[in-house]
């Protein structure tokens, strides 16, 4: 038997959002500072830069699938597992890790106990894979965690004009099935706006779309009926989501910029 005391609190790490399996720790104040940065930290948490963490109580019930690195600390009798199930389905992870920009191999952790993720500056949002139709189809480097529950599959662009014009890749990591994940998005959700279509479309001039319902068809397409009419509108291409099904999109900054501007950052 275990005891975990002020992982949870009102005064510093804040319990915001559970889910599932999952609890999202914010921590509100970080006084571990020195002099020299304690001005910067202050005025990064007044716009909410704060570390935040996912937590994951497993009952023996469901496991746990994780990002390779990403687990901080584990407290109870939790056993990790490849969860690999042979050469065939090695094979297709790997595959699957390559062209989404994912770890090939997701640890899936099992057991009962209380495990930790790495602390990130990134926010995290919690869905259920069951609630998008589909699937839930992200941009690369989103996905953080998810109940066992919850497949794994590759979403493939609707057409190769997607890939070239839309300066996106050829597939995309889907979550089907059903349960809680837990991704990591550099804006926080009250800053996504969600589009609902019904049989209708949607078109979007840049990577601003960072989920989206596996039953939606992805183009890239011409903003006018004509290369004269899309060259009047100073739009040009323009992706294009048809069909059934919901997209989630941040409307301030591409996605693309936004991650790599953290993978800058990270690598200084």
């Amino acid at each position: 038997m275990y005891t975990i005391k002020n992982l949870t609190s009102q005064n510093g790490h804040v319990a915001v959002e559970t889910r599932g399996i999952f609890t999202i720790v914010e921590h509100d104040v970080d006084y571990s500072v020195s002099p020299s940065n304690a001005q910067m930290e202050y005025f990064m948490s007044q716009m909410n830069v704060k570390r935040r963490q996912a937590v994951a109580n497993l009952d023996g019930s469901v496991g746990l699938v994780l990002q390779a690195g990403a687990m901080q600390w584990i407290a109870g009798d939790v056993q990790a597992t490849t969860g690999v199930k042979g050469v065939g389905d090695l094979f297709g992870k790997m595959v699957k890790g390559a062209v989404t920009k994912e770890s090939a191999i997701k640890p899936e952790y099992v057991g009962r106990g209380t495990l930790v993720t790495e602390p990130t500056y990134k926010y995290l949002l919690m869905e259920n894979a069951a609630d998008w139709a589909g699937g839930l189809v992200m941009e690369d480097g989103m996905f953080l965690a998810c109940e066992s529950t919850v497949r794994h599959e590759l979403q493939a662009r609707s057409s190769f004009s997607s890939v070239v014009a839309g300066n996106e890749g050829l597939f995309n990591l889907k979550l089907t099935g059903s349960g809680a994940c837990v991704l990591e998005s550099n804006v926080p959700r009250s800053e996504i706006v969600e589009v609902v279509l019904d049989n209708d479309v949607l078109k979007i001039d840049g990577s601003f779309a960072i989920c989206w319902s596996g039953s939606l068809s992805f183009t890239v397409e011409r903003s006018g009926k004509t290369l004269i009419g899309s060259a009047a509108s100073g739009e040009g291409l323009v992706n294009v989501y048809r069909g059934t099904g919901r997209v989630m999109l941040a409307p301030l900054t591409p996605s693309k910029s936004l991650f790599a501007a953290t993978t800058q950052k990270t690598a200084k």
